[in-house]
């Protein structure tokens, strides 16, 4: 018996998401229209198509006023930064890490993902692996340890969606 209970954002998010949603409601109406919303959402790094950015408003718009009020880009985000989308099982990120994690002590050091991109053949150059491990390395002691790379697994595969 599973009691879960749908994980909210909380308010620093909501704050952030405000301001986010301010700054493009470019006539200050306290609502998104479709090329406000487009450019919002590529502001984020996300490429939606004309069709994915209508079947967005439609999905978003629950007044049906054809616009996206804040507590509807709420809802519509919601479950994306949430990530109960992500289209990893908490198993499957165990076992992409400890496949990452070759010695098993806990930490993917900037080697053991050099080398594992390799063995994946996607070699890396000292510039990518940097990146990454900087990109995904939160807390900034120079190597990625399971919630680290859980973040940056799960928010790659959400962007990729939108490439």
């Amino acid at each position: 018996m599973s009691d879960k209970q749908p994980i909210k954002l909380d308010d620093e998010q909501i704050a952030e998401l405000r301001e986010i949603f301010r700054s493009f409601d470019r006539n200050n109406d306290g609502s998104l229209t479709q090329l406000e919303l487009g450019s919002l959402l590529r502001s984020l790094g996300l490429k939606p198509s004309p069709d994915q950015l209508e079947n967005l408003i439609m999905k978003a718009d629950t007044n049906s006023n054809g616009l996206v009020e804040f507590s509807e880009f709420v809802a519509l985000v919601e479950p994306e930064l949430v990530s109960a989308k992500c289209p990893y099982t908490e198993e499957q990120l165990k076992q992409l890490f400890r496949m990452f994690d070759r010695d098993g002590n806990g930490f993917i050091t900037a080697a053991e993902l050099a080398h594992s991109m390799a063995k994946l053949g996607h070699a890396l150059t000292a510039e990518e692996l940097t990146g990454m491990i900087r990109e995904a390395d939160t807390d900034g002691d120079g190597r990625i340890n399971f919630q680290e790379f859980s973040q940056a697994i799960t928010s790659a595969a959400f962007d990729n969606s939108w490439a």
